[in-house]
């Protein structure tokens, strides 16, 4: 699938829902560049901070590349004879159940399609989840208990038509940065248009709001309970939609009571004018989409608040036209794409439903399989439960890593440990996971494979192969088909390339379809290699027949229940756990701007830690000051399932009592900050879904004998200290540390550059022991190679400037001592923590040009280029001007800022 130019493919990003086109472009040196496909009806050109530095990610210094058994390198056939051989013997001792896939939306469609069929269809067992489990599950169970179908009824361009957007439990501006740009290019073009956020944090996602309601955690089903009933009472109803289309209103309102805002006032922590606003706003709002993401999904309450959104746009019947609907909006690149599948343990390929015997018959005779699942099988977390108490005794996991993103993450490390056959298929080696395979499968990365993804507004995009293979690597498609092959399942599993896996999984949906089901892709059945490749985005359904046109679901009913009537859920508010005096804090995890997942991607380039570098714990202030933490210093959080500790980052965006970690860092960036170790296990007993935003915990001050920083040209092998985080930076590496004990600080640096110090190296020093302080900078034939920074208090030196420093050649000794005392020259200023990552802007570079003038968004991408390329910053940048404009800044406030 190319583009005009020869050397162009097109492609779609491997990041989030979104679902982003891409054009890779590979030069005659061997590099590669990349950039948006204007054409693609997703993004039209923009891409984030991630998806921009996508070349930056394709190294091969840790991947993968050679099947491994036992640790030792193995040829192909004595790895997949193995796997084969060791899932069979399981099976024939302990039955199907005793076996286990744990696959991800990072795989492609078509590799989810044959892991499917051959645990469901083959095996005979319902034991294969994914991680999508762990972002969209409460959505899919949301979907099929109002639509009888997981269907989501609208399309991205409803988020630009529509005049008021309610954005619920969804930081867009950091985790869907291309849909934040497009609703923000929308409300530019349209000044009527109106933006609520619902968060318990202020996210910068806020800077777009005209409302923030920060209601208290996992208190939204009464917010929406309450507007449910307000909109009857108000007479804001579609009576005929209703009537005609719906089913259990009656019932729903009754469970909903009355409107009684003062309640809701207390329930949700929310001001009696705030929830008047907006519940006001809805009403009288034809036009109004809801976007909810994690903050509703990760919740042991979760498929419930899905329902309560729902039920608002039923009552109305605002959904199936433009400018209106209930919209979920994706984790994964292709979340979707694993649920039409049949990737979730409780579901068949192509939305069919394992308890309905119909699917049942229809998918085992397409498939002509030997068994068929009767029974759902184990969702994420109870089937790691499983393989810890032994029930299962073979699991493979594919391009994931459970033992940082699972709840209860240290229970799923020894689950591992003890499980007598692990088999794991990655593009890397260095994950936490990996160590626990006794078998490892080299898989194929971005860039490489070939498939199709589906994104959140169900538009299906090829995900190309610009680069060959590297090493032994395999797509995993042929990975699981040459497994079921050698179990004997031949036949069934003889596909010559992604296009045919395509062409047979389009056949299924189509099968004895006729409307029957949402899903419905039959155009594509027999679809040839050369159409595959030729593949445009196409939104589904598509059946045979029809030509290619977007569609949205709902607007004159049809939904997929057995009396096509979609059905209202009665819903109760019940209260969040309560917090008990060991465990006063909510912990909530997320992400971050700039990382994604466990960062076996993203913490591969420079850029992309600029931002951001080491894993935080966002405080209130209040909070903060109760617990005699100052800002930057380490902070212990921890729950009954484990602790970490972390940096603290206080401030006045951060909901009191509650704390926020970001979910990206492992065992390979840092000393013991795997926060999903934390998490409890709780899940929602309708979709299975961890509630990964409400976990009890403690949050105590780590006191800390000395604090470091250190700038090193090659990354240091063993650390050692108590905590340590690190990350990449131009032209080497960033280290922060810190010791529960005093240490020889020379020592310490000289064993953090073991191999570097020669007679062509020279040391410059500074100690000053009264105030527990100390520096060392180390020059090789004039290079800087190493800078340490070491203090009894968090290290006062700003990280861009020293981390710009590696690689420089200071022309004199004075800039050699300037370096030690931590002070930039006058012709290299600091500029501060990076706000912006495409062009490397910092904040004080921002300060400075909004004290001269330009003090807009665009008046300083004009001035700096900062939010002029990806605009992930844009949000970021807007906050800084304000919160100058609040202060009336003077010279002081830009001289302490950063």
């Amino acid at each position: 699938m190319t583009a005009e130019d020869p050397k162009a493919t097109k492609t779609t990003c491997p990041y989030c829902g979104v679902g982003c086109g891409v054009i890779a472009t590979k030069k005659a040196d061997g590099t590669i560049t990349i950039k948006g496909d204007r054409n693609h009806p997703a993004n039209y050109g923009r891409l984030c901070s991630k998806g921009a530095a996508l070349r930056e990610t394709l190294s091969l210094d840790d991947r993968l590349l050679f099947p491994e058994v036992d640790g030792e390198r193995a040829s192909w056939n004595e790895a997949l004879d193995l796997v084969a051989e060791k899932f069979s013997a399981t099976i024939a001792e302990h039955g199907p159940d005793s076996v286990a896939f744990y696959v991800s939306g990072q795989i492609l469609t078509e590799d989810y399609y044959v892991a499917n069929k051959l645990m469901k269809g083959y095996i005979g067992s319902a034991n294969i989840d994914t991680n999508s489990r762990l972002c969209m599950a409460s959505s899919v169970a949301g979907h099929r208990r109002a639509f009888g179908s997981d269907t989501v009824p609208g399309a991205y361009e409803d988020l630009e038509q529509a005049d008021l957007v309610v954005l619920v439990g969804s930081n867009l501006s950091w985790c869907h940065p291309v849909l934040f740009q497009r609703i923000e290019a929308a409300k530019a073009k349209n000044p009527a248009m109106r933006i609520v956020v619902i968060d318990p944090r202020r996210t910068a996602t806020c800077e777009l709001a005209d409302l923030h309601l920060a209601l208290s955690p996992d208190t939204d089903v009464a917010l929406f309970n309450g507007l449910l009933a307000f909109l009857q009472e108000s007479k804001a109803v579609d009576n005929a939609y209703i009537e005609r289309h719906t089913k259990g209103y009656h019932e729903a309102l009754k469970s909903a009571g009355p409107c009684d805002i003062s309640k809701i006032a207390s329930i949700t922590g929310l001001s009696r004018q705030d929830i008047a606003t907006f519940y006001a706003m809805v009403a009288r709002t034809e036009k109004t989409v809801t976007v909810y993401s994690q903050g509703v999904n990760q919740s042991v309450s979760g498929t419930d608040k899905v329902n309560a959104i729902i039920n608002t746009h039923l009552v109305t019947g605002r959904i199936g036209r433009p400018g209106v609907g209930p919209f979920s909006v994706t984790g994964q690149p292709n979340a979707m794409g694993g649920r039409e599948v049949g990737g979730l343990a409780n579901m068949l390929a192509c939305h069919m439903n394992i308890e309905n015997p119909d699917h049942r018959h229809l998918v085992q005779t397409f498939w002509n399989s030997p068994v068929m699942v009767e029974r759902a099988g184990l969702k994420a977390v109870d089937m790691f439960k499983a393989v810890r108490d032994g029930r299962i005794k073979a699991i493979w996991i594919m391009a994931t890593n459970p033992v940082d993103s699972l709840p209860d993450a240290d229970e799923v490390a020894l689950a591992l440990k003890f499980c007598p056959f692990v088999v794991v298929s990655d593009v890397t080696k260095q994950t936490d996971t990996s160590v626990y395979a006794d078998v490892l499968l080299p898989a194929a990365a971005w860039g490489e494979k070939d498939g199709t993804v589906t994104n959140s507004e169900r538009r299906i995009s090829r995900q190309a192969g610009f680069l060959p293979f590297p090493g032994e690597v395999k797509p995993d498609w042929w990975i699981i088909g040459e497994v079921a092959k050698r179990m004997g399942f031949a036949d069934a599993f003889d596909y010559s390339g992604p296009h045919g896996i395509f062409s047979e999984y389009a056949g299924l949906s189509a099968y004895e379809n006729n409307g029957s089901r949402d899903f419905d892709i039959g155009a594509f059945a027999g679809i040839d290699a050369e159409a595959y490749d030729r593949l445009e985005p196409v939104q589904w359904p598509r059946p045979a027949g029809e030509t290619a046109r977007d569609k949205r679901f709902f607007a004159g009913g049809g939904f997929y229940t057995e009396d096509r009537k979609a059905n209202f859920i009665a819903v109760e508010y019940t209260q969040p756990r309560k917090l008990a005096r060991r465990f006063p804090f909510v912990l909530n995890t997320g992400r971050i701007r700039d990382q994604w997942h466990t960062m076996t991607r993203t913490g591969k380039t420079p850029r992309l830690f600029a931002h951001i570098a080491e894993p935080y714990a966002e405080l209130h202030p209040e909070d903060a000051s109760a617990i005699g933490v100052r800002d930057a210093e380490l902070v212990e959080v921890a729950s009954p399932h484990g602790k970490i500790v972390v940096r603290a980052l206080i401030s006045e965006k951060a909901g009191k009592g509650s704390v926020f970690v970001p979910m990206h860092w492992t065992d390979q960036f840092a000393s013991n900050a795997r926060v999903d170790a934390v998490v409890a296990p709780e899940t929602d007993p309708f979709s299975g879904q961890p509630g990964s935003k409400f976990t009890p915990a403690a949050v105590s001050k780590v006191d800390c004998a000395w604090y470091g920083f250190a700038i090193l040209k090659d990354r240091p092998g063993a650390i050692g200290t108590d905590y340590w985080a690190l990350a990449q930076a131009d032209g080497g590496w960033r280290l922060e540390l810190a010791g529960l004990q005093s240490v020889v600080f020379e020592d310490l640096a000289r064993s953090l550059c073991l191999g570097v110090e020669d007679d062509d190296t020279d040391l410059l020093t500074y100690v000053d022991e009264r105030g527990g302080a100390a520096r060392y900078a180390l020059w090789k034939n004039d290079q800087l190679v190493a800078a340490f920074f070491f203090a009894s208090s968090p290290v006062e030196v700003s990280r861009q400037w020293a981390c710009n420093l590696l690689g420089s050649k200071p022309a004199n000794a004075a800039d050699r001592y300037r370096i030690l005392a931590g002070r930039p020259s006058a012709d290299r200023p600091d500029c501060g923590a990076i706000v912006c990552s495409c062009f490397q802007v910092g904040v004080n570079q921002i300060l400075e040009a909004a004290k001269n003038g330009a003090t807009s968004v665009a008046a300083i991408g004009e001035t700096l280029q900062a939010g002029t390329n990806c605009g992930s910053c844009r949000s970021e940048i807007n906050s800084l001007l304000n919160d100058l404009a609040a202060k009336g800044a003077d010279d002081d406030d830009i001289a302490k800022a950063g």
